[in-house]
């Protein structure tokens, strides 16, 4: 399945915030940043997000809900509990869009 163009103004958007963009360099090597990886390849569980940004849950759900919203990142719920890793296909994307828009 080929992804979609994404919404550049939406990408920046959520590349704006700092956290969030630490959050992503993050979930490049998931490995050796968190504990924990979600099974199957799942991805990293939001609480170990929320630990290692020391930021209120509330904050973090927020910020990963516009990461997600942008394509950036992908979600996987197990139980109660979120798991995010990066959208690769997507990042791709927006890189060549970008590459070609400016």
């Amino acid at each position: 399945m080929t992804a979609s163009p994404p919404d550049l103004v939406e990408v920046f958007k959520a590349l704006a915030n700092p956290v969030r963009l630490q959050v992503l360099s993050w979930l490049r090597d998931p490995e050796r940043h968190f504990p924990e990886i979600g099974p199957d390849g799942a991805g990293v569980c939001v609480s170990h997000i929320q630990a290692k940004t020391g930021l209120a849950q509330s904050t973090v759900s927020a910020y990963m809900a516009a990461l997600e919203r942008a394509g950036l990142v992908r979600s996987t719920r197990i139980g109660k509990w979120t798991h995010y890793r990066r959208d690769e296909e997507r990042i791709a994307a927006f890189v060549a869009v970008l590459g070609h828009s400016l």
